[in-house]
């Protein structure tokens, strides 16, 4: 196993040893570490965890603004409602 719990594949630290790395390529990196984490991992406080293990290093890397991305996102913004209240207005 090359990461740690917060990191299974050491993606997100890989990101931020790549030199020009950009932020599409941030985000598809953030988007396979999200899928590769274990269930009992908290996407939130995990996002949090990384911020402070590599963003304070790293301000203004891509990688640390997809993060903060992350952490602004509402997690239940989206998601559809079933029956007629997915049809019809509130």
């Amino acid at each position: 196993m090359k990461g740690d719990a917060l990191d299974p594949k050491g993606l997100i630290q890989d990101s931020y040893r790549i030199d020009g790395i950009s932020s599409p390529e941030c985000r598809s990196i953030f988007v396979d570490w999200a899928l590769s984490t274990g269930a009992g991992i908290q996407d939130r406080a995990a996002i949090m965890a990384l911020l402070e293990r590599y963003g304070a290093e790293a301000p203004d890397h891509p990688m640390t603004a997809v993060l903060k991305e992350g952490l602004a996102t509402d997690p239940g913004a989206g998601k559809r409602r079933g029956g007629r209240k997915g049809r019809v207005a509130s």
